[in-house]
């Protein structure tokens, strides 16, 4: 039986050691914290985890660590993109012999006809049959409905995570198929609408570190409170304004720093977090509210 995919999702931060290698005990706890905010599941290795700057076996130790950590208590979809497509086929068979709920792949880049895409993830749906397979498009000038509509001709092949703001072309989608069909929403700015808009629940990096508020807001569509779900956006919206104004990938790891999570410094080409800017980045969070709704 498939395993539910809605609700908030982080897309997990990968922790990084001083020398650079995966934290797996921080990783460990995160996930632990994580689970006790009530998350509906966990998207690792993505853009926020930093996969595609990880070696092939960091991307198993995180993927497989997360897994054991998790113990069947929420759904795990690895992320497994890469522009070889040995090596996505590698990670998800591996993958799947860890146990993920499933996986999910970027658009590679330089496949740039829909031939070569269809081909790209029917060879993942082939060597990983049974396993769901999400991909994960950033919006712009693909056409995503007419994507979808090839790619879904793949047995395995059940939804999509959507990063973009374009909520007409998102419905578009939401309505490709009425079941065994998946569409996560993948800006956390637009939460609110992609909910209203019929998504089953959303993946983003400020999940990290307030997944309640995301919680909340999925409550509040649910329940056709529209005003508080707008209140909870907007307060979001502002605290993930501050981080991006601080650089978001150092940023992100400074916050969660700032509740107690070690995650070092971010993979080039990410830069890190300037450390004469931490009072100012804390200083600036706390005016927002920080506190309150990393504790939702």
């Amino acid at each position: 039986m498939r395993a539910n995919f809605n609700g908030a999702w982080p897309a997990l931060v990968t922790p990084f050691t001083d020398h650079g290698n995966v934290n797996t005990s921080v990783l460990r706890e995160m996930v632990n914290y994580l689970i006790k905010k009530q998350i509906g599941g966990l998207y690792v290795c993505g853009t926020t985890g930093e996969g595609i700057y990880m070696s092939l076996d960091e991307r198993k130790l995180v993927t497989e660590t997360v897994i054991d950590q998790v113990a069947g208590r929420i759904p795990v979809i690895a992320h497994i993109g890469c522009v070889a497509v040995s090596d996505a086929v590698e990670l998800a068979k591996n993958s799947q012999q860890a146990g993920a709920d499933g996986v999910s792949s970027i658009l590679p880049p330089l496949y740039n006809v829909t031939e070569s895409l269809y081909a790209y993830y029917e060879a993942i749906g082939d060597a990983v049959p049974g396993t769901p397979i999400l991909t994960y498009l950033f919006g712009g000038p693909v056409d995503a409905v007419k994507l979808m509509s090839n790619l879904m001709k793949i047995p395995n092949v059940v939804g999509v995570k959507y990063t973009g703001p374009n909520m007409y072309e998102f419905r578009h989608i939401v309505d490709l198929r009425s079941d065994n069909w998946t569409v996560f929403s993948g800006m956390d700015e637009q939460c609110l609408f992609a909910a209203m808009f019929g998504s089953s629940g959303n993946i983003g990096s400020t999940l990290n570190f307030m997944p309640g508020v995301y919680r909340e807001i999925h409550e509040c569509v649910k329940n056709g409170d529209l005003v508080r779900g707008q209140e909870l956006q907007l307060r979001a919206n502002e605290v993930t304004r501050a981080v991006i104004s601080f650089g978001f990938p150092g940023a992100l790891k400074k916050v969660m720093g700032i509740l107690g999570f070690d995650c070092g410094k971010p993979r080039l080409p990410n830069l890190p977090f300037p450390e004469e800017k931490t009072d100012d980045l804390k200083v600036r969070l706390e005016t927002l509210g920080f506190s309150d709704l990393a504790s939702m």
